[in-house]
């Protein structure tokens, strides 16, 4: 298994695994800060850091299908059946259809990915994923030349996922990349974290990851992806488009309405004790900036 695009990153900067599977909720000031993990090795050592406890972490997660509170999908998504599990590819695509789990992963190559990962709520950690490049399985079902956009759909099963009986959001949760996002080599289809199948709450058994995009972007449990001519729309755009643009870069000149976007606050450490600035596009602008020249990235958040 490879492992590339760290991104200046190193194993010893990795959330370690025992913090990062169960995560807890924090709220500090009237902005929601959301952790989800603690950073060690070097990089705590640089920052002054200590890992949150085990016990401070294990019981808070965010994804609503299987409920709002922070434990509830830690504690629900045990119900989701991964398997067996598909991916139906439609839309400008040259051989559309079904794409069974185990025949995807048979044709992909895995990799490990150590990425930044950086929430719209202003918290952050970095994570070892384990996936492939979304590009490869595009390109496996044949991109159509008039396609210029990538929609996401998440599995949406009332009788496994407890939160979507609630109209918290338009279910089924749906996001959207531009082709060129899509196709880019740092965007992954992860399929796990340090080496192990990736847990259900954290969007078993096939998740998106943008690592220049706000964590909500990197839709979990994805059962269709569909090639388009047009935008398609996404789940907090619908929900609030002043709070949440389409792109969704990283972008600590644009503050979300209620918050400051400017620093963030790295997860554990006494609890959430230091902020450290935030890098444009999570510290990825020479790989991807060239993707938004041109483009005015305030109006285009």
């Amino acid at each position: 298994m490879a492992m590339r695009w760290t991104n200046t990153l190193s194993e010893n900067d990795v959330t370690p695994e025992s913090v990062f599977l169960n995560r807890r909720q924090l709220m500090a000031g009237g902005a929601a800060a959301v952790g989800l993990g603690s950073i060690g090795g070097s990089l705590a050592a640089a920052e002054g850091l200590e890992p949150s406890s085990y016990e401070d972490i294990t019981q808070y997660n965010n994804f609503y299908e299987f409920g709002t509170g922070k434990g509830d999908p830690a504690q629900n998504a045990h119900t989701l059946t991964t398997a067996p599990w598909s991916v139906k590819i439609d839309g400008l695509v040259e051989k559309p259809g079904d794409y069974a789990f185990e025949d995807i992963m048979k044709a992909m190559t895995i990799e490990e990915r150590i990425y930044r990962f950086r929430c719209v709520e202003a918290w952050s950690m970095v994570i070892p994923w384990n996936g492939f490049e979304l590009a490869d399985l595009l390109n496996m079902a044949g991109v159509q030349s008039d396609a210029k956009y990538v929609a996401f759909e998440t599995a949406l099963r009332p009788d496994e996922m407890p939160g979507v009986r609630f109209p918290v959001l338009d279910w089924p949760y749906v996001e959207g990349l531009r082709l060129d996002e899509a196709m880019h080599p740092l965007t992954i289809m992860a399929t796990g974290i340090y080496g192990k199948d990736i847990p259900n709450q954290n969007g078993a058994p096939l998740r998106l990851v943008v690592p220049w995009k706000y964590g909500f972007k990197s839709i979990k449990s994805i059962v269709r992806i569909t090639l388009t001519e047009k935008e398609p729309p996404t789940s907090w755009n619908k929900a609030n488009a002043r709070e949440y643009g389409f792109y969704s870069n990283v972008n600590p000149e644009v503050d979300h309405p209620r918050w400051s976007q400017a620093s963030e606050r790295v997860v554990g450490g006494g609890l959430f004790s230091k902020r450290i600035p935030t890098l444009m596009l999570n510290g990825y602008a020479d790989e991807v900036g060239a993707l938004y020249a041109g483009m005015d990235l305030t109006k285009n958040f």
